[in-house]
């Protein structure tokens, strides 16, 4: 019996010609193409899904959270003036985010500022902050110096801010000011009292001589 050959494994096409096993297999392989494309493509919406899906949370959270939103257009900001702006407002304890404004404006839906979705137009970004002056105060300040960032308006709450709103909000003391007036009145007293009792004898004792003087007269 003779050994088998790579040709016994081939077709006969109808006119009694051998097809060669390659010939098989390159339909099978083509058919591939379309598969994998397939698959990529739905790897690719797979994961822009998951990434759109977080920015909607943190968008979310950042509506819930945080006591001011400042809504602006940065178009024309270079590179180096919004890392600039990133910088001063993380510096003072805020963000600054951009987003598409269809994602920012699944992430308002039910929440009290939910009127705040008419400003999102255009190329905008988002400022926040826990206390509600600090992004006013920042995005203020950068606009007087870069006039290509225009503030459009924003929330407080469920109160809707325009652009006159923000700047009013942007005169009030942050927290850190009301807690240092509040700190700066109850410790006043105290130190008064202290700079009294340390002091030297002899300015004490004119102190009461002065007052026993005046009971007298």
């Amino acid at each position: 019996m003779r050994p088998l050959h790579r040709s016994d494994l081939g077709a006969q096409d109808p006119d009694g010609t051998e097809e060669s096993r390659g010939s098989d297999l390159g339909p099978a392989r083509g058919a591939l193409e379309p598969a994998r494309g397939n698959l990529r493509q739905i790897t690719e919406n797979t994961v822009d899904r998951a990434q759109k899906e977080a920015v909607v949370a943190e968008l979310d959270q950042a509506f819930t959270d945080s006591g001011a939103v400042i809504v602006c257009h940065y178009a024309g900001l270079t590179v180096a003036e919004m890392t600039g702006l990133r910088n001063q407002m993380r510096e003072a304890g805020g963000m600054v985010r951009v987003a598409k404004n269809k994602l920012a404006k699944i992430a308002l839906q039910g929440k009290p500022c939910e009127g705040m979705s008419s400003l999102l137009t255009g190329q905008t970004l988002l400022a926040y902050s826990l206390d509600p002056v600090t992004p006013a105060k920042v995005i203020e300040a950068f606009s007087k110096k870069n006039e290509k960032l225009v503030i459009l308006g924003g929330s407080m709450g469920s109160e809707i801010l325009d652009r006159e709103g923000i700047r009013t909000l942007s005169n009030m003391p942050s927290r850190e000011e009301v807690l240092a007036s509040i700190m700066g009145a109850l410790i006043a007293p105290a130190t008064n009292l202290i700079n009294a009792l340390t002091a030297p004898a002899t300015n004490i004792a004119g102190i009461l001589k002065t007052i026993t003087e005046k009971e007298d007269a």
